[in-house]
């Protein structure tokens, strides 16, 4: 593809020989939603996972991807993450942590290796799409194929 930056995440998948397609939509600076990308790909919410950032009191940092249009259930991940509590963590030290701006991080290629949780949901679909590392780009994959790349563990986390 023309122009897309070979991210972290995309080298990750190639190495793993994990097959996917990468999906281009144009950004709005002002609505950087799961929700948005979900309309202007034309992929239904439920398969558009949107990756979060979140800190435990125990563990500290997990990622959880959650479908478009849903809210994490904090208390699901600290049950399944071995913490008492869990919160979203700071806009501004979202990219200190894990090497991607708001918009444009995927559960794939942080900087450091995080815990990695996974709606349960995903694994009812062919495929979902989440974010490829980079504003305005998705991986179209298999939901097994997500969970086994990022080594995440899968359990219900949306209210």
């Amino acid at each position: 593809m023309a122009g897309v930056k070979k991210t972290n995440a995309v080298r990750i998948l190639e190495n793993l020989k994990i097959p996917f397609e990468l999906i281009e939509y144009d950004i709005d600076e002002k609505e950087l939603s799961a929700e948005d990308a979900a309309a202007k790909t034309g992929i239904a919410e439920e398969r558009t996972f949107k990756t979060l950032c979140c800190r435990g009191d125990k563990t500290g940092v997990i990622l959880v991807c959650v479908p478009a249009g849903r809210e994490l259930d904090f208390k699901a991940l600290a049950a399944a993450s071995g913490n008492k509590s869990t919160e979203l963590v700071h806009l501004k030290e979202v990219q200190g942590l894990t090497g991607y701006i708001r918009g444009g991080c995927s559960p794939i290629g942080t900087k450091k290796k995080y815990p990695v949780f996974i709606d349960a949901s995903a694994l009812a679909f062919d495929f979902i799409t989440v974010n490829a590392g980079q504003r305005g780009l998705l991986f179209k994959l298999a939901p097994q194929d997500l969970v086994r790349a990022a080594g995440a563990k899968c359990e219900a986390f949306v209210r």
